[in-house]
């Protein structure tokens, strides 16, 4: 009997011939008794091993390399004066059982672990090693090697000292080991098998699909209509390839697969946006003030403002420099609620011989409220500046931004910034929505932004915008409008 220090293992199990490296400190013992804890109780049975390595680890902390002899069985225990606990062990390396008891048991081990590895998809050393051994004790060990085994059968297996008895325990759980991993070998190939189906499937629907087109039925006469609209929409060539690189895919999926509704959701939001459409503008500084005149009572300064903008583009236009995207501001009314901000902005479109579309910004908290969704999402669709687009049936309105300054960020983006590049006119030739997924010019929309005050708008787009102040209406001009507009109503 030996009296060795003891070394509680929480969460493994060490098994003899094994060779573990551990972050403890053994002191200058040369052997000490490996125990594992099993319900916060210490093993009755541990496993004797000799320190073969003291390493200091880069933290500061030791590890040392044991390799393990074979089983011990713990004692009385005490305490040293340095704190450590040290116990009696009673040494029990395995005792060579009768060939004839264990020759039976040991096949078929043998075999059953044979056909786990065959499972697992061994190549042949983990095979080899299993046959190498030749000592019944040592062969039942190896079923405490398997990460399949939990904590407690570990912990059975190292107390178990009779050969005869572990072996026969190692075949039950190595029995039990092979039976599940059977069970999910069949579930793979069940899985397999239904997915070889579903391809075949998929094969048949595609020559049934072939043999509908030969046969000039629905899907056809489909995939015709979209290819009509875009041969009419009058598309630029980058976005024509990609409206016919989602006609082909609709074509090879078929009627009958998952995604036909998705690209023909898309194709119709592709070809609704009206590429070719152009209203014929008009910019005449005079006519506007008459239309501005008629709309609207007082606001003179503003008016003002207003024909003086129209002027500006008419003269930008004349000289020929209307392409030059580096300069232009966007027109930013700001004042009081219902001073007439949205309805100036009617008469500039009706001026103009723009059509108008109006998008409340208010509230909106979603950057992709303005750049669209990306279609990986279900339900996917576009921003509001393609509905915009498609709403007005032009390239060329009158859009405008209502309520710009109560726009909000939060973790899904910030519209803002997304409003940055729409509204730079340096930028929005190439404006990218995410769902189109294609370049859309907004170089030709009048973008006119309205707002309640100006310190809640965000700095880097005050700064893209030209301000004019709505300051109410005097009493006089109350007076007016009720006689002139509200009266005849």
């Amino acid at each position: 009997m030996e009296t060795l220090l003891l070394i509680p293992l929480d969460d493994s199990v060490v098994f003899p011939g094994m060779t573990v490296t551990l972050a403890v400190d053994a002191g200058d013992e040369e052997r000490v008794l490996l125990v594992p804890r099993k319900d916060d109780v210490f093993a009755d049975v541990g496993t004797v091993a000799e320190v073969s390595e003291r390493v200091r680890l880069p933290g500061g902390g030791r590890a040392v390399a044991f390799n393990a002899l074979h089983r011990g069985v713990a004692g009385a225990a005490h305490a040293d004066p340095s704190g450590e606990l040290r116990v009696e062990v009673t040494e029990r390396p395995d005792e060579a059982p009768a060939p004839a008891r264990t020759r039976d048991l040991e096949r078929d081990y043998r075999a059953v672990v044979g056909e786990i590895l065959e499972i697992r998809g061994d190549d042949g050393r983990i095979a080899a090693f299993v046959r190498s051994i030749t000592e019944a004790g040592a062969l039942a060990d190896t079923a405490g090697y398997s990460p399949d085994l939990t904590h407690e059968q570990k912990v059975e297996l190292l107390e178990t000292l009779d050969v005869v008895e572990r072996l026969e325990l190692s075949l039950g759980l190595q029995r039990e080991r092979l039976t599940e991993m059977q069970v999910r070998k069949q579930i793979r190939d069940d899985v397999r098998s239904g997915a070889e189906n579903q391809q075949r499937e998929y094969f048949l629907r595609k020559q049934m699909d072939s043999i509908r087109k030969e046969l000039g039925e629905d899907e056809g006469s489909v995939v015709d209509e979209y290819r009509t609209k875009i041969e009419e929409s009058g598309m630029p060539d980058d976005v024509r390839e990609q409206a016919e690189r989602e006609l082909g895919r609709l074509e090879r999926a078929g009627e009958q697969s998952g995604e036909s509704s998705m690209i023909r959701t898309y194709l119709d939001w592709i070809v609704s946006v009206p590429w070719s459409e152009r209203s014929e503008e008009r910019l005449d500084p005079v006519h506007a003030r008459e239309v501005l005149d008629a709309d609207h009572a007082g606001l003179d300064d503003v008016k003002d403002r207003i024909t003086e903008y129209i002027a500006v583009r008419k003269l930008r236009r004349e000289r020929e420099i209307e392409e030059d995207r580096r300069s232009g501001a966007i027109l930013t009314l700001i004042g009081p609620p219902g001073t007439g901000k949205t309805s100036i902005g009617e008469s500039i479109a009706r001026a103009t011989g723009r059509e108008f579309v109006r998008m409340s910004l208010g509230g909106v908290r979603d950057e992709a409220e303005i750049r669209g969704h990306r279609r990986t999402y279900i339900g996917a669709l576009p921003g509001r500046l393609v509905r915009a687009l498609r709403d007005a049936g032009t390239m060329n309105p009158v859009i405008m931004l209502d309520e710009v300054d109560k726009v909000g960020a939060d973790w899904r983006g910030d519209p803002s910034a997304a409003l940055l590049e729409v509204l730079d006119p340096a930028q929005n030739h190439s404006f990218r929505d995410h769902y189109l997924d294609v370049e859309l010019d907004l170089s030709e929309v009048v973008f006119i932004a309205t707002a309640n005050v100006a310190e809640t708008i965000p700095g880097p787009l005050l700064d893209r915008m030209e301000v004019v102040r709505f300051d109410g209406y005097t009493v006089e001009e109350k007076v007016s409008i009720a006689r002139g507009y509200l009266w005849p109503r």
